[in-house]
């Protein structure tokens, strides 16, 4: 990792760049996916697990039978972990109910707010190098609490046919019952138009590579929302002398691990922290499983030292990182000045691995700059807003003036005629 020693804030662009997503365009090869899928359905997606996965599937939903033997081989003490994950999720997520909003904005006029879940949403889980079992429970159970009927779950098979025990394990947990042998790409399009296995979604959620990424947003110009804008995983730690450059290195790597196209940031506020920390990555890199992939990610990584606590965080909102690692003196000054993050962890001893797994927040969250202006998935993310309002006749008195002069200010005789016949009725009632 690359240490730049103070530079000045005219240097910050570069160095709050992302990895390039990739030079070569996959635009047009996943228009062409969405398309085949989108007129094809089925036949479409069982050609695309032949050619793209390499597996030829005799159907594409997990049955019954499939979960129950996936769950029988889950052993005793991951399915102990993964229900406490649960358990701290559902908490934190019930949490985050809002009551319902009425008030009266002025005498006779009622308006009101409530919350409505979307009907059939659909998750995608990424099961290719790191089969993410925990994206099950950060998606599933927020639908399941806000009461969407109907979810469908996406995940590409192995090389056998077959999905991950756990993802299946806590698919089951969470109460989704319809989990497709499906993955990148096309189990985007699949959600997004439905095919003849996979129902079309409202509403699609999850991370993915670049593939996934790109398919979410072309679907979401013109058939189905989506979560948020998403590219590579990413993490910056900020850190003072009072920080272990032992466990800021752990958190560097913990994300660099994603994939190669990962990024991790670390701000240290010296150089010879900097520089211990570096060692320590060098180091506690060996003896990964994954240091091919961590080597790859750490080139497109850095050190930044800055000397003052302001210029962190300055550095820190500008970079706007997916999780923001907070291990310094007083952090709690640092975090109440932090206005772009998706996630942060204070303190040297809140690890991003446990967002990630079993703290309760949600780990799918903005990546590439997009938490300056997106939050994570919550359980809002799941619930639609709809306003209603009622006026009462001398409500209509009182506010009707008002519209009548607004329309016909904006050259909208219509709208102003809504308002004038009833008030014309009103008049004439009262004779």
């Amino acid at each position: 990792m690359k240490i730049y020693d103070n530079p000045g804030p005219e240097q910050w662009e570069a160095l709050t760049a992302r990895n390039a997503i990739q030079a070569d365009p996959v635009g047009d090869r996943v228009a062409a996916i969405i398309d085949r899928v989108r007129t094809e359905g089925d036949a479409a997606l069982y050609d695309f697990s032949r050619t793209i996965d390499g597996v030829e599937l005799t159907a594409l939903q997990v049955s019954e039978t499939e979960i129950d033997a996936a769950c029988s081989r889950v052993a005793p003490a991951i399915q102990e972990a993964v229900r406490t994950a649960r358990e701290n999720i559902a908490r934190f997520h019930e949490a985050q109910r809002m009551r319902p909003v009425e008030v009266e904005t002025m005498p006779g006029v009622r308006c009101r707010q409530r919350a409505v879940p979307i009907e059939r949403v659909g998750l995608y889980v990424p099961g290719g190098s790191a089969p993410l079992f925990s994206t099950v429970l950060m998606l599933a159970v927020p639908a399941s609490i806000a009461g969407c009927r109907h979810v469908v779950l996406c995940t590409p098979p192995d090389k056998s046919g077959c999905v991950n025990d756990v993802i299946l394990f806590a698919a089951r947990l969470c109460g989704v019952t319809h989990v497709y042998k499906v993955g990148g790409a096309q189990a985007i399009a699949a959600m997004a138009y439905g095919t003849e296995s996979i129902p079309k979604a409202d509403k699609i959620f999850g991370p993915g590579n670049r593939y996934v990424t790109e398919a979410k947003q072309q679907v979401s110009r013109t058939q189905v929302s989506i979560d948020m804008p998403a590219g590579p995983s990413e993490v910056l730690v900020m850190a003072d002398e009072t920080a272990d450059p032992e466990f800021s290195a752990a958190d560097l790597l913990s994300q660099a691990e994603h994939g190669g196209d990962s990024q991790a940031i670390l701000v240290a506020s010296s150089l010879s922290f900097a520089e211990r920390v570096e060692a320590c990555v060098e180091r506690q890199m060996k003896a990964l499983s994954r240091e091919s992939i961590v080597e790859k990610a750490l080139e497109h990584s850095r050190i930044v030292v800055l000397d003052s606590r302001e210029a962190m965080t300055a550095f820190a909102n500008k970079y706007a990182a997916e999780h923001l690692i907070v291990s310094m003196e007083n952090p709690w000054e640092i975090v109440d000045n932090i206005t772009a993050a998706g996630s942060i962890f204070v303190g040297n001893y809140t690890p991003e691995s446990a967002g990630d797994y079993a703290s309760g927040t949600n780990h799918t969250l903005p990546t590439y700059g997009w938490a300056r202006s997106c939050s994570g998935v919550n359980l809002d993310s799941f619930l639609k807003k709809i306003t209603v309002q009622e006026i009462t006749p001398d409500g209509l008195r009182g506010i009707g003036p008002v519209v009548e002069t607004m329309a016909q200010a904006e050259g909208l005789s219509a709208h102003r005629n809504a308002v004038a016949v009833r008030l014309k009725t009103l008049n004439e009632n009262e004779r």
